[in-house]
């Protein structure tokens, strides 16, 4: 049963027992029990307006000496129904010197209403006073009466003192108990979360270096056999230019796999290494698609800082890797469904994003629409951008510094304070993004 469940229990309780003291007299004047029923009405009314509409359903919130009535956030109610139960109380009694029992419900809800320990203390005595005053004048209003009165008033006192006391010191000690416990808890889900973060961050350097000791091992074999392969060519006595082409860029090509496996590695480290080489990357990326395709490749990276003084804050390097495999995407896109014959690959800043576009000048998107592809190559885009807080923009435009086409713009859009990419849907470069 939660606290508004007790609260109201009790003062149906009381209530109904100071009515029975109030009409079970054998010689009760009907003016006594008028005003004892008024009074216990006034109660029971003020409870329902303002008591209980502070009793939080869920029950107590745990904090120091918190019964459950949230005086904070209804102070009026609260005050309203502190008076009410003061001047009831010595009403009442002023009728009858036996509904000075009313004191056993209201020193309870007195103390559960006090905003403190010292406040609570002030209602206890304004309520023994107000008491005190009701037996002097229901008892004969002469000295006798004072003193009997004071005497009742004074014992019902310091025993509502002690056992506010006693029952705050019991809620105080409860409300400790369960903080200790939510800290215990917090730090326990702190641990478990660091015990994770550990394992991932190991899982990470176990893959870093598989992939150094294999793939790159590999690659790097690929690129120094294309070095051999041409030397050899040079030294045969015919025209090699043909085949010579085709070594260079098996070369070429095994660099930029070297170059990414590198980036991925780095990106797994659990130190930032070689910031700054995006630019460069990127730049090669264009030279070789445009060696490979024939379509002249426009590169504008302002945003990294590449023609200028180098001042642009470095990225994240896991936001590198997804730069450059959206523009890896994005070129691949050009090749198999532009038909352009000039693309552009641009990456700039705006406030606190940062903007790569992927641009071509041909035949645009026609009846296509990206958003109902069927493919893997934007769809493992979106995923991967999803990852980093990243958006994907793709639309009919003409592409820059090209002349004449509809073309396609490719738009992604990554904020630059971006929660570091854990792990990343694996998308091959050069992978088709519409079919």
């Amino acid at each position: 049963m939660n606290a508004r469940r007790w609260w109201d229990l009790i003062v149906a309780g009381s209530l109904v027992v100071l009515v029975v003291i109030t009409i079970d007299g054998p010689r009760v004047a009907p003016s006594t029990a008028a005003g004892g029923l008024f009074s216990a009405a006034a109660i029971g009314l003020a409870y329902l307006a303002w008591g209980r509409r502070m009793l939080r359903p869920g029950g107590a919130s745990g904090s120091p000496g918190d019964s459950g009535f949230d005086h904070v956030a209804h102070p009026t109610s609260s005050r309203l129904f502190q008076i009410t139960l003061v001047l009831a109380s010595g009403a009442a009694t002023a009728f009858d010197p036996n509904l000075a029992v009313v004191q056993t419900l209201a020193f309870p809800i007195l103390w559960a209403l006090a905003s403190s320990f010292s406040d609570a203390v002030r209602l206890s005595a304004l309520l023994a006073l107000s008491t005190g005053l009701g037996l002097w004048a229901s008892t004969g209003r002469d000295g006798d009466a004072a003193l009997q009165a004071t005497a009742i008033e004074t014992i019902s006192f310091v025993f509502a003192l002690a056992m506010g006391t006693w029952i705050t010191r019991i809620a105080d000690a409860g409300a400790y108990q369960r903080r200790l416990v939510q800290e215990l808890t917090a730090a326990q889900n702190q641990l478990v979360a660091a015990h994770r973060d550990a394992g991932s961050a190991a899982e990470r350097e176990r893959l870093a270096r598989e992939i150094h000791d294999t793939i790159a091992q590999s690659l790097t074999s690929l690129v120094m056999l294309a070095q051999r392969t041409r030397r050899e060519l040079d030294a045969l006595p015919v025209d090699t230019s043909v085949p010579a082409d085709s070594v260079d860029l098996i070369e070429a090509t095994g660099r930029d796999a070297l170059a990414e496996a590198r980036a991925l590695v780095a990106s797994m480290a659990p130190a930032r290494v070689g910031d700054g080489d995006l630019a460069h990357t990127l730049a090669r990326l264009a030279e070789r698609f445009e060696r490979e395709t024939g379509i002249r490749v426009g590169v504008d990276l302002t945003g990294l800082g590449s023609d200028g003084d180098g001042t642009a804050p470095p990225l994240d390097r896991a936001l590198e890797v997804v730069l450059l495999r959206c523009a890896q995407e994005g070129l691949a896109n050009v090749r198999k469904h532009s038909g352009a014959g000039a693309a552009h690959v641009g990456v700039a800043r705006a406030g606190h994003d940062i903007v790569l576009t992927v641009s071509d000048s041909g035949r645009g998107l026609g009846d296509y629409t990206p958003d109902t592809e069927h493919g893997f190559g934007l769809a493992g885009m979106r995923d991967r951008l999803a990852l980093v807080g990243g958006r994907l923009e793709v639309t009919d435009s003409a592409a820059e510094g090209a002349a004449g086409g509809h073309g396609t713009t490719l738009r992604v859009t990554l904020p630059v304070s971006a929660p570091t990419m854990s792990t990343a849907p694996a998308s091959p470069a050069g992978a088709g993004a519409r079919g």
